[in-house]
């Protein structure tokens, strides 16, 4: 059963477990009752006196939903497991009340600490208190899946053991845009790029806008969809060059296909040290989509696209533009690295690929906490 407040349209990691549970034989049932709040919203909450006290009232308005409909489908059919989607922080406590001799696997992929601290609400005091949440949160589950070997660092030592890396991947229906992008490129046509995102420290949007600046007189269109935090410093750093469009973030429907209309598409470039630590959603989705992905060099985008995508160096606008000029007078390159990007995403980023080593704790383990707590022991031996 996938479980929480999550909101599957705008964070779709759950959707990609739950299906590529199904793709490997599996039946999945959901009681989600989503909380309405995106992550930056809760950081904000967090950050003011009265925000933790209006979170938790929101938050019970929801459980008293999840709580019902989670009892409804178990008396249907009793979870063997209970998946509780990301940013489940809190959540995960309702699940282990709810089903107390039901496998709970928490997926972990936001650190409440290190998000805050990304996003600049860094007070001490704060901090503390949101380490001492990752630290319950995981303490809770008996299985925490994380999405980097450097993510699966910060889990507390006690609870180490239970980790298991699951990447991100992308929806199906990256994929599926993918017939989309059939016009290729030749040495006449302008090089199109896309960048979709939240414009957060992490992904580096103010990056971006420089270099779309250095790009004004190149033969480079970008596009750039969303808004956030620094949207305003990424627009004034493009210093109003003609090669950007800027447009509001789109439904979640049809992301994929205007991904897929594009030649490039564009990582995170960020500085901050959870940058460091991520391969972002945009990335599998680009690669499924079929367009070339650049990106920052970071260890674990380099070993989760490998020589299939091209790596600039993270802050870098100069190096970020230099790269797509030279995608953009080299149409055999582009063709050769939109196909390589593609083939990774089929043979690693699909549902069915990322959630293996899941897969392989939960079918060890049965349906009991005991069976899965040893066979996370098993694994770590």
């Amino acid at each position: 059963m996938s479980f929480g407040t999550y909101q599957a349209e705008n964070h779709p990691r759950v959707a990609v477990l739950s299906e590529g549970l199904r793709q490997r034989g599996h039946t999945t049932t959901e009681a989600n009752e989503p909380l309405g709040l995106s992550t930056a919203e809760r950081v904000d909450l967090l950050r003011s006196r009265t925000g933790g006290l209006r979170l938790l009232l929101r938050l019970a308005r929801s459980w008293t939903r999840l709580a019902v409909s989670a009892r409804r489908e178990a008396r249907r059919r009793r979870p063997d497991v209970v998946l509780v989607g990301y940013m489940g922080h809190f959540d995960v406590w309702l699940a282990r009340l709810l089903f107390p001799r039901t496998p709970v696997v928490l997926d972990h992929l936001i650190f409440a600490a290190s998000t805050a601290q990304d996003r600049g609400a860094s007070g001490s005091l704060l901090g503390r208190a949101l380490r001492l949440l990752d630290a319950g949160a995981v303490a809770v589950a008996d299985v925490v899946l994380v999405d980097t070997d450097e993510h699966a660092r910060l889990v507390p030592r006690r609870s180490a053991h239970k980790t298991v890396v699951v990447g991100v991947g992308a929806p199906d229906a990256w994929a599926e845009a993918r017939p989309a992008a059939s016009t290729a490129r030749t040495a006449s046509t302008r090089l199109s790029v896309v960048f979709f995102g939240l414009f957060t420290p992490l992904q580096g949007a103010e990056t971006i806008g420089r270099a779309v600046a250095l790009l004004r007189d190149d033969p480079v269109d970008v596009t750039l969809v969303g808004s956030g935090q620094d949207l305003d410093a990424a627009r004034a750093a493009a210093e109003g060059s003609p090669s950007a469009t800027w447009t509001s973030w789109v439904d979640s429907r049809e992301l994929p296909a205007l991904v897929a209309r594009h030649d490039v598409g564009l990582g995170i470039f960020g500085t901050t040290a959870k940058a460091g630590k991520v391969v972002p959603n945009k990335v599998f989705q680009c690669a499924a989509a079929g367009t070339a992905v650049v990106t920052s060099d970071t260890a674990p985008q380099r070993r989760a696209l490998g020589d299939d995508a091209v790596f600039v160096p993270a802050g870098d606008p100069h190096a970020l533009a230099d790269e797509l000029r030279r995608l953009a007078g080299d149409p055999e390159r582009l063709a050769d690295l939109r196909l390589r990007a593609a083939a990774r995403a089929d043979r690693s980023f699909t549902p069915e690929a990322v959630v293996e080593p899941l897969e392989a704790v939960l079918m060890a383990g049965g349906s009991s906490r005991r069976g899965v707590q040893e066979a996370l022991r098993r694994r770590r031996s």
